[in-house]
């Protein structure tokens, strides 16, 4: 199974990670972790920021075998369960001990308001209290989309709650990103699969997606908004 969007919400710290049990072949690294009563543990695999695991059966007489199941998303029941909440416990170690984790959601907020002088407002099931919705959202707590806006009102920012499984990754963790406006001749050479992506929900041929995490280069992120906000404002 695929964990690759590890790589795309925080930042590697390769030296820390012999200290979990990591070992380095060639231009991988690999380790093993035991899956408690079960009689299974997960091979990990980090190679090229592709990070997968792979689930064995512990064998005394014969060769280890894959556990195939741990791979079939369809495929449910309470030990496969098991098996995929105690791999993603495992993820979710590695990334705290390794890796160095920040959210940029709310440095960005400060950012569109103070460079733009302007407020986000929530087109989609905006809260009575305004005031509380805004709270919320910046403290990560709320859950829809929020909109900054040029002189001219139309947008130019649109911050979002999705998973990474809309990006393209096999996760349905969420994460903040942003929708921002782009010379269309130029997206190709912008869209780099790791911070930056196709828009998504939005036309593909003048948005992109930003993720609003570690991996992204914020002063990269500041003038890709100051742009938006030229484009969408009227300015060429």
């Amino acid at each position: 199974m695929d964990y690759s969007y590890i790589f795309r919400s925080a930042v590697p710290d390769y030296a820390k990670f012999a200290s979990f049990g990591f070992e380095k072949r060639g231009d991988a690294y690999i380790c093993k972790k035991s899956l408690p009563e079960t009689g299974f543990y997960v091979k990990l695999l980090v190679k090229d920021e592709k990070f997968t695991a792979e689930v064995y059966e512990s064998a005394d007489d014969f060769p280890d075998s894959k556990y195939a199941l741990f791979d079939v998303e369809s495929a449910n029941g309470s030990f496969v369960s098991q098996i995929r909440s105690q791999v993603q416990g495992i993820v979710e170690d590695f990334r705290r001990a390794c890796f160095e984790i920040s959210d940029l959601h709310e440095k960005y907020i400060h950012f569109l308001e103070s460079e733009f002088n302007c407020k986000p407002d929530f087109p989609w099931a905006a809260p009575k209290n305004p005031g509380e919705a805004q709270s919320s959202f910046k403290s990560g707590r709320y859950d829809d989309a929020a909109v900054f806006r040029c002189p001219n009102q139309k947008w130019f920012a649109l911050i979002m709650n999705i998973t990474y499984k809309n990006l393209g990754f096999e996760n349905d963790e969420n994460v903040f990103v942003v929708n921002l406006k782009a010379d269309k001749d130029h997206i190709n050479e912008i869209i780099d699969k790791k911070s930056i992506f196709p828009a998504y929900h939005m036309n593909k041929k003048y948005w992109i997606t930003v993720l609003l995490t570690g991996v992204t280069d914020f002063d990269r992120l500041c003038s890709l908004t100051k742009r938006s906000f030229e484009l969408v404002n009227g300015k060429k």
